[in-house]
């Protein structure tokens, strides 16, 4: 992996010694989370999009339904924001004013292509489920020739991107620190809830063992 190179497109300005450029820190804050936002400007209107996503090498995957806004809007070729990022603690310091947030925190730029050839764009919802649910594309049925229809599905080159790190404790003023105040970091964490069959099912299936191990 190498990284990509500073520009104004890309720089972190704001506390810019947290900021990283290499693909070995930006990819894993990508993949690990579930949904990205996507900032596009349509007629004129700045629009952000909460959308599920997927990487393979360089690119960023987005599907969803073939009359969606902005799969049409990505796949014109025309320039993209993406973002995520984790909140990993809430940093309390003995002063307001210093309280902040431990993260972590990706901006990547590029522009879409419209995935047409039939097994490329299959290829591509496997790495959507896989990314979801590692395991599960072998385990349930896969898209008839209609659901493909109704589905487009975008690759977005990443052409440039940015990370930005926060971690450790709170940083007070000198003085605060002689203060009768609790200060330190309150971690936040997802996690993985009970699973919860669906109450329509007509048979009790057993439950696969990629669900019963799965972990952020």
């Amino acid at each position: 992996m190498s990284d990509f190179p500073k520009s104004d497109r890309n720089r972190v300005r704001r506390l810019p010694d947290r900021g990283r450029y290499d693909k070995a820190t930006i990819y894993p804050i990508v993949d690990a989370a579930l949904l990205c936002h996507v900032g596009m400007v349509d007629a004129g209107q700045p629009i952000v999009i909460p959308t599920l996503h997927a990487r393979r090498d360089d690119e960023i995957l987005l599907h969803g339904a073939s009359t969606s806004r902005l799969l049409r809007y990505a796949a014109s070729g025309a320039p993209l924001c993406i973002t995520v990022s984790h909140v990993d603690g809430l940093v309390l310091a003995r002063s307001v004013f210093h309280h902040s947030v431990n993260y972590r925190s990706a901006v990547l730029f590029g522009q879409g292509r419209l995935i047409e050839e039939a097994e490329e764009k299959m290829e591509a919802l496997a790495a959507f489920t896989e990314k979801l649910i590692p395991g599960r594309w072998d385990d349930a049925r896969k898209p008839n020739a209609v659901e493909l229809k109704a589905t487009s599905v975008v690759a977005v080159t990443i052409e440039s991107a940015s990370a930005k790190i926060r971690t450790g404790p709170p940083k007070d003023d000198e003085e605060d620190y002689a203060l009768d105040v609790w200060a330190g970091v309150l971690p936040i964490q997802q996690y993985v809830g009970e699973l919860q069959a669906d109450p329509a099912a007509r048979q009790e299936a057993p439950v696969p063992d990629y669900l019963r191990n799965f972990r952020f």
